[in-house]
């Protein structure tokens, strides 16, 4: 046989980026039989190029050819040795096989992909999936064109309309007995032709007992679907007999391709169903495409009616989904909100027309995105805070100790929070670039629950989590994902009704904000904390610390963070004082002291206060040398806000009321301290007023211009000569007032610190998980609502002048483990009060540059939200100045569950009834506010117009009434937040069985008062919403019951569940304890 040796050879040392694949392999070659000796296992360059695999001489890249490889007929096995990363060719021929070894195990996977598809079948089936690329663009010519010019003239918010929708029906489907009617429902897979599999794509709603059933839920196909006209859709009807146990038999099944769709007449298509051999009709169905136009017969027979004659292009007569005035799928939205799960429905109004509704569900990328910021900023600012501690300096025996206690507790946590972190950036990639990869590959939420029903998947393979962008809840006790919150997804409904203006329905679903991995055994957040501060002075006693109650505590980490932020300002400012002198600008010089003069009284404000003075006192008190001096003992339960007393304390202190003084300490001393930055202040503008008087002077005298250069001249060189020594008194005054504030309320911190160290740290870390959760899905619901809002000045305009409400719908019930869930969602909630957003403009618009900054400490952070340029120009200048946008979060609570009529029967709702309470008066104060600086005008208009102050008085009126699971509480509540332009939250225990039942009843309620949905579809309606829910991964109960502890994964004891049963009789009840009493004493023995 000949061949073209000189050929290969150039083919074989090529550049080295003309390869598919090359890479250093271990190669032998297996003997055909036992007798043959075998051959050593030599190290070789390999070089993949098309279907010829060259082996070279050598390990080296750039070495000749031995041997070439023609990869056709053979097999591709991988081997079964665990201990190597190893391959072998197997040749149809005969050929002794050829042993190819990796050294590492992902680089023998990536070599088995390379050489699987290098034979000519794999050359072919990329050759069509080429083909079909190029007729889709093809196709699609026309549109992308539009697109591109639109990107060119500015706007970003171009739509990617969906590829295709359509709706079905089926007539005279065979029945599987004549005593009974079949209960249709229609699965939906897509065939792949490639590949020939079939890939379960939606099913419909199951109708119940007619032969010409009618589905309400169609089937969309979202833009990042890879579809064409050459895709085919297989329709398999089934029949269900129990929907309890779902036990369903085949009736029939169809294919049809897009192509066929989309060209046929009228755009609807009706074909055979035929039995599984294909000898069989039992029915029809009909297929139609879903787009603009009026039923043609006016009238509607009844859902489960003989639809004999009827026409069944049943269709919106408003605007599509796909207008331009969609932003469900813009590229603004795409950045931060992934995996979208659409569904699309039809009901049909009063007036017997169709309104056409799509539900989209999608995850958010600020999941992980803003928790992982937020650990990193803990970490900052305990790190921050042991330097602060170490700076101290000199502390006497008894402080030191403490002190370095408390510098290990923190180092344990910091090391914690690392690991954590490093945990994280292992499931989500810790580069964005790496993440941004991933989206072309990325797995849906549809995908996942689907593969898995009860909504798990492996958190144990990184590239498979970090395809998807939330938490499921069977992992809420995973430690290392304990700041991620559960299940935080958006839910938008859009609605297209006739002869009505579109409207969209936003809700933010998550599970509720709390320690899961911690447990609940000894209570919430609210009880926790409540109990420590309760005994905070008992271990301030023990550890012979001071008691400072927790307004000082705050007060003391407002200051450090003030003259943190005011020292480098101040600094900067005086800088710019000196150059505006060397410009001998008098307009300049007067700005630049002006605002000198405002930041410098801030910061002698900030400073003015008695807690100060006292922690300065009480430093001075845990200096070796006073130790040394004096062997007073440090007193406790000292309010920071009262004056020490003056009298000197030669013997130790009877009175523990006080801190002790010495009579070598100046009191005095501090506020001369910070009075020399008021005076150095008051030098330079006294200065500035001598000059500038100076300068009028010389300018009446000056006729002569070259002497009036000359005085200029000089006068310019005296300004600063004049300033300089001033300002740099102002800034040495400056750094002594900071460093003795610094120390003093970092020492407040280390007592307080120092006296809660078994309980505080806990506390604290509990609080930063529960905070983590909370502000990940406040980010989501705020980003949700401004970009659905760019385009309303009104909300614009309530946005900087008042704020934005945030409404948390909660389910919880108070018995149990969800009281504690409760406890910490309350805290975790009030705390996003610390919260204030800024919109900035994104540096470009990459996704990566459009997610969301956090930045701050634990007592105040701010979110910065990017805008692409395009959109951050048309802002009101208040906004785009940096303004802070105020966030007013109110939690709203009813328990809806069996467990919440045990609590109200037989336990304590007073928690659920204060955190009503409390909150009304939060969003009544906020409804004020409004009122006086927002015309109502601008707030959105609905069909059922009621007045504001009428809602609010009524909900005022249930949240004071004593009714049992008022749910009237959380609609009033849910309707007061829509009408004030507000963010809404559901939330239950793990955002799935009572949370999908409450957004799947607002819907269909808002649809009906809203969009005059037909009262007879009603239940159908939410009928059809809730089973769509269901086939996405929703978990019926009794597979993933809402009760049992999720820290230890133990179910809830089994004698706690028949009480339910057991209350029909008074007698029986009395009996069931005495049975449980004997068998706790029982199992306790």
């Amino acid at each position: 046989m000949r061949y073209n040796a000189t050929q290969l050879a150039s083919l074989a040392t090529g550049p080295s980026g003309s390869f598919d694949r090359e890479g250093r392999l271990k190669v032998c070659r297996k003997p055909l039989s036992n007798s043959e000796k075998p051959q050593d296992i030599i190290e070789r360059w390999c070089r993949l190029k098309g279907n010829l695999l060259f082996l070279m001489k050598k390990p080296l890249q750039k070495s000749d050819p031995a041997e070439v490889v023609v990869l056709e007929r053979c097999h591709i096995v991988e081997s079964g040795d665990n201990r190597n990363a190893a391959l072998s060719i197997k040749f149809e021929s005969g050929d002794p096989d050829l042993y190819l070894q990796a050294f590492t195990e992902s680089d023998c996977k990536s070599w088995i992909a390379a050489l699987r598809e290098a034979n000519s079948e794999g050359l072919q089936k990329k050759i069509l999936h080429l083909q079909q690329l190029i007729m889709e663009m093809k196709e699609s010519e026309p549109a992308d064109c539009l697109a591109r010019e639109a990107t060119q003239a500015g706007p970003i918010l171009i739509p990617k309309l969906p590829h295709v929708e359509f709706s079905l029906a089926c007539r005279e489907l065979a029945a599987p007995a004549r005593e009974r009617k079949p209960n249709a429902v229609v699965q939906v897979a897509v065939i792949n032709t490639q590949e020939q599999s079939l890939t379960a794509y939606s099913n419909t709603e199951i109708v119940e007992g007619t032969r010409d059933p009618l589905f309400l839920t169609g089937v969309t196909f979202p833009p990042e679907y890879a579809i064409c006209e050459e895709t085919r859709v297989k329709l398999t009807v089934y029949d269900v007999k129990d929907k309890s146990q779902e036990t369903r038999s085949f009736l029939g099944c169809t294919t049809f391709s897009v192509g066929d769709l989309l060209k046929s007449k009228d755009q609807q298509l009706t074909l055979s169903l035929r039995t599984s051999d294909g000898t069989n009709t039992v029915g029809t169905v009909v297929v139609s495409h879903l787009k603009m136009g009026e039923i043609e017969d006016g009238e509607v027979d009844q859902i489960a009616a003989d639809a004999q004659g009827q026409k069944y292009t049943l269709v919106c007569e408003a605007a599509s989904h796909g207008t331009a005035n969609d932003k469900d799928n813009n590229p603004l939205m795409n950045a931060v909100f992934k995996n979208p799960v659409c569904k699309v429905y039809r009901f049909q109004t009063v007036d017997s027309k169709w309104m056409f509704v799509r539900e989209q569900m999608a995850e958010c990328t600020l999941s992980f995105n803003i928790p992982k910021q937020l650990i990193t900023l803990y970490i900052q600012e305990d790190m921050r805070r042991i330097q602060e501690l170490k700076d101290l300096g000199d502390l006497s025996s008894h402080w030191d100790n403490l002190r370095k206690e408390v510098i290990n507790h923190y180092g344990q946590m910091i090391s914690s929070y690392q690991e954590t972190l490093t945990e994280l950036n292992k499931l989500t990639g810790n580069h964005e670039h790496a993440r941004s990869k991933t989206c072309n590959k990325k797995c849906s939420t549809q995908e996942l629950l689907t593969e898995d029903n009860s909504l798990c998947i492996d958190l144990t393979s990184a590239p498979e989590f970090s395809r998807s962008s939330f938490k499921p809840s069977c992992s809420k006790a995973e430690k290392y994902l304990e700041f991620i919150p559960i299940n935080l997804h958006t839910q938008r409904m859009r609605v297209s009704c006739p002869r009505k203006t579109d409207a969209a329905y936003d809700v933010i679903t998550v599970g509720a904000p709390a320690a899961h991995f911690q447990g609940f055994k000894n209570g919430g957040l609210q009880r926790l904390l409540s109990r420590f501060e309760a005994e905070k002075k008992n271990f301030s006693t023990a550890y012979q610390c001071i008691y400072y109650s927790p307004e000082n505590t705050a007060k003391a980490k407002e200051v450090l963070t003030n003259i943190g932020l005011l020292q480098p300002l101040i600094s900067s400012l005086a800088d710019q004082l000196l150059q505006a002198s060397q410009q001998h600008s008098s307009e300049l010089l007067k700005e630049a002291l002006k605002t000198l003069s405002d930041k410098t009284e801030q910061f002698v404000h900030a400073l003015k206060d008695e807690l100060v003075k006292n922690a300065l006192l009480a430093l001075y008190t845990a200096r070796p040398s006073y130790v040394n001096k004096r062997h007073s003992t440090v007193c406790n339960n000292v309010d920071g806000n009262e004056s020490p007393s003056k009298e000197n304390c030669p013997h130790p202190l009877k009175r523990q009321d006080s801190i002790p003084h010495h009579s070598e300490y100046d009191e005095e001393e501090w506020d001369r301290v910070w009075v020399n930055v008021a005076k150095s202040l008051n030098c330079i503008i006294a200065m500035v007023d001598r000059l500038e008087e100076h300068e009028n002077n010389n300018q009446e005298t000056a006729t002569d211009p070259k002497l009036a250069d000359v005085i200029t001249s000089h006068t310019s060189w005296d300004w600063q000569e004049q300033l300089y020594p001033l300002v740099v008194t102002l800034k040495d005054c400056v750094t002594e007032v900071v460093d003795r504030a610094k120390k003093s309320m970092t020492f407040v911190l280390l007592q307080e610190a120092a006296c809660s160290i078994h309980q505080g740290l806990v506390l604290k870390q509990r609080r930063d998980v529960v905070f983590s959760q909370a502000l990940a899905a406040l980010a989501c619901g705020f980003v949700m609502r401004l970009y659905a809002g760019l385009e309303d000045k009104g909300f614009l305009q309530q946005l900087h002048l008042v704020g934005l409400i945030a409404q948390f719908e909660s389910l919880l019930s108070t018995y149990s483990e969800e009281i504690g869930m409760l406890e910490d969602m309350e805290v975790g909630i009030s705390d996003l009060q610390r919260v204030t957003f800024k919109i900035t403009e994104a540096k470009s618009e990459d996704p990566n540059d459009l997610q969301p900054i956090v930045s701050g400490r634990r007592d105040y952070y701010t979110v910065e939200v990017p805008l692409p340029r395009e959109v951050f120009d048309v802002l009101p200048n208040e906004i785009k100045e940096g303004k802070p946008l105020q966030v007013y979060p109110v939690l709203f609570n009813v328990g809806i569950n069996q467990q919440q009529t045990l609590a109200e029967r037989f336990g304590d709702i007073s928690l659920q009834e204060r955190i009503n309470q409390k909150n009304f008066e939060i969003l009544d104060g906020y409804y004020k506010s409004l009122s006086e600086k927002v015309p109502l005008q601008y707030l959105p208009c609905f069909q059922t117009q009621s007045d504001l102050k009428e809602l609010l008085e009524t909900l005022q009126q249930n949240i004071l009434t004593k009714k049992r699971k008022n749910v009237e509480i959380l609609w009033l509540a849910g309707t007061i937040c829509r009408r004030l332009n507000g963010v809404r939250f559901t939330s239950c225990k793990s955002a799935k069985d009572r949370t999908s039942m409450s957004v799947t009843l607002e819907q269909c309620a808002l649809l009906r008062d809203e969009h005059e949905l037909n009262k007879d579809y009603f239940i159908r309606a939410l009928d059809c919403m809730r089973s769509s829910r269901h086939t996405q991964g929703e978990v019926s109960q009794w597979d993933d019951p809402e009760a049992g502890s999720v820290a230890d994964n133990k179910p809830t004891s089994r004698h706690f569940y028949p009480v339910a049963l057991l209350l029909i009789s008074s007698h029986l009840l009395v009996v069931w304890l005495i049975l449980s009493l004997a068998l706790l004493l029982a199992k306790y023995q």
